[in-house]
């Protein structure tokens, strides 16, 4: 379907962006590090100087020694600090930024915005958003690891310029495996992240599946077709640990090479007379500091990790909300619905073209075809929950697609044939809608819907959690409705909702349906003969166009139209009548 990018909008998972959210915190974090820093900088010169004097033979140094303590405390209170400031920023960080990736979802057109499958979908809104607000903490805290190797340096200099320049010898070599170790450590992790995203969005085709997977007894094979991504996830796992064992391994060579020469010309210098013994410990300190690249190793991985998080979270902060223009639709109005032109599109080709259909205020109207003739199309398009590629609809002469949704969506009740249950409660799942449901008009609802009886049963009736609720397919799809039915709006759609219900239920249904005429219209997506006649008109769907519409009684008269109801392809049921007729 087309997609309605929205130009020049930046990503909210940018580091910069998610910045912004947390200023204070991350100062504190940022202060925190910094005087971590210094301080780890601070106490080579003191216990240098301490050092000295120590050698010279006079008193006991207590202050310099004070000073050392107090300097060796200070650096682990201000990383403690951190520690608890960092984890602390980045939990709310990932709530902010899934709250926000969510809304983003939940304010989209719907079908494009769960144009993903639903595993890839949960992974990005799980681990890839605690990946992406990992950045600006673990961006705050390197601050530390970039200003100890540059403290030190300069500790260095100030204590001997050639000392400090057999430091310097191997510095190209260190920022060229940091760079090295960045760029390798992003592209082994993105490719990681697709790979744990396609072996989740499997998992979740499995657990939808389950009864079907049980009954074709294919477990075994269903179990493969889940774990085949583990080879390429082991690999790219692989390759990640062979990059960090890599950074470490020539690390862990050149690092004690630099530390050994270091200290080789220091003690050249102080055989020289050029130092003094406290200067030997204090350089010792500094090289030690400046060639310790593990922590901004880490904080250089993480933010490699957090990029390749930060892209896949791209589609869906970027995606568009609803266009619209801020109108209410007309106090008091029936739900007069007009579909001009619709027409919607799809990568295979077109679902529906060229529907020009009018449903008068307070009428039912049944939507019939056969399976893939537009049915559901046409039902999320006349609610708003797809936006027609061509065409528009009006709602008592107001378009939909400038109508406020949080209006909308008061207007406009929704039951599916696969409801989602949400709410912690019976009772909670009900009232779930743009408004709140009194309990009154919660247990009307479930009585139009024939689903007291069975939740009178339930451990404690309205009050039972879902999750313990053992609820067959009918009794959901009698919730579904009954959240519906608690909704007083102007216009309801089933989506083929009353497909699980028996023949009595769905009586019993229809009739609480037909209750709500002249104040409410009623759209049904049927497959049974019986919802089609007892509704005021019936549309026919055909390969996306709409072939017929008007009574049932009316349309039967058509062997095609007998023929949806039958499962005999259009045209068959003809050609067999006269086949029949020429051989009597």
């Amino acid at each position: 379907m087309r997609q309605h990018p929205r130009p020049g909008t930046a990503p909210a998972a940018d580091a910069r962006r998610l910045a912004r959210l947390h200023p204070a915190a991350l100062l504190g974090l940022l202060l925190c590090s910094t005087g971590g820093a210094l301080a780890a900088l601070a106490l080579p010169a003191a216990l240098g100087h301490t050092v000295d004097r120590l050698v010279t033979g006079g008193p006991v140094p207590w202050t310099w020694l004070l000073l050392c303590a107090a300097l060796t405390l200070a650096e682990t209170g201000f990383d403690a600090a951190a520690a608890v400031t960092g984890t602390t920023t980045t939990a709310e960080l990932t709530a902010s930024l899934r709250t926000r990736t969510a809304a983003r979802l939940l304010a989209a057109e719907p079908r494009r915005a769960l144009a993903l499958p639903s595993g890839d979908l949960t992974a990005r809104l799980t681990a890839r958003t605690a990946d992406a607000a990992a950045a600006p903490v673990t961006a705050a805290g390197a601050v530390a690891g970039v200003l100890l190797p540059l403290g030190a340096i300069v500790g260095l200099l100030l204590i001997d310029v050639w000392t400090a320049a057999a430091l310097l010898l191997g510095t190209p070599l260190l920022v060229a495996l940091l760079r090295a170790f960045t760029r390798r450590t992003a592209d082994a992790g993105a490719d990681y992240q697709r790979a744990q995203s396609l072996i989740a969005h499997r998992l979740t085709e499995a657990l939808d599946g389950a009864d079907t997977i049980r009954a074709a007894r294919t477990g075994a094979r269903e179990h493969r077709r889940v774990l085949e991504p583990l080879t390429a996830l082991a690999e790219h796992g692989r390759r990640t640990w062979t990059v960090y064992g890599r950074a470490v391994g020539r690390s862990g060579l050149l690092l004690p090479l630099l530390m050994l020469l270091v200290l080789a010309v220091a003690g050249l210098r102080l055989g020289a007379g050029a130092i003094g013994v406290g200067d030997l410990v204090a350089a010792s300190r500094y090289a030690s500091l400046a060639v310790g690249i593990g922590a901004l190793t880490g904080a250089l991985g993480s933010l490699a990790r957090s990029r390749a998080a930060a892209r896949s979270l791209d589609p869906l902060l970027t995606l568009a909300p609803l266009p619209h223009r801020g109108l209410g639709p007309v106090p008091d109005a029936p739900g007069h619905l007009e579909l001009r032109d619709i027409g919607v599109e799809s990568a295979g080709g077109p679902l529906l073209t060229g529907v020009h259909l009018t449903v008068p205020g307070g009428t039912s109207l049944a939507v019939v075809g056969r399976s893939g003739s537009g049915k559901s199309q046409l039902a999320a398009v006349a609610g708003r929950l797809l936006d027609p590629d061509t065409g528009s609809v009006l709602l008592d002469g107001v378009p939909l697609d400038a109508m406020e949704p949080a209006r909308l969506r008061r207007e406009v009740a929704y039951a599916f044939a696969r409801p989602a249950l949400l709410g912690t409660t019976v009772e909670d799942t009900i009232a779930y809608g743009p408004g709140t449901a009194s309990p009154e008009a919660v247990r009307e609802a479930a009585c139009a819907a024939r689903a007291d009886g069975f939740v009178a049963l339930l451990p404690y009736g309205y009050a039972t959690p879902v999750a313990d609720a053992p609820l067959s397919g009918g009794e959901r799809q009698r919730l579904g409705l009954a959240r519906a039915f608690a909704q007083q709006g102007r216009l309801m759609i089933l989506d083929d909702a009353l497909s699980s219900l028996d023949t009595v239920t769905e009586h019993h249904v229809r009739r609480a349906l037909d209750a709500r005429a002249g104040r409410c219209t009623r759209i049904i997506v049927a497959h049974r003969l019986s919802s089609a006649a007892r509704a005021d008109r019936v549309a026919w769907l055909e390969d996306g166009r709409l072939r017929a519409t008007g009574r049932h009684e009316e349309l039967w008269a058509d062997p095609d139209y007998r023929a949806v109801f039958r499962g005999t392809p259009p045209g068959e049921h003809a050609e067999r009548s006269g086949a029949e007729a020429e051989t009597r």
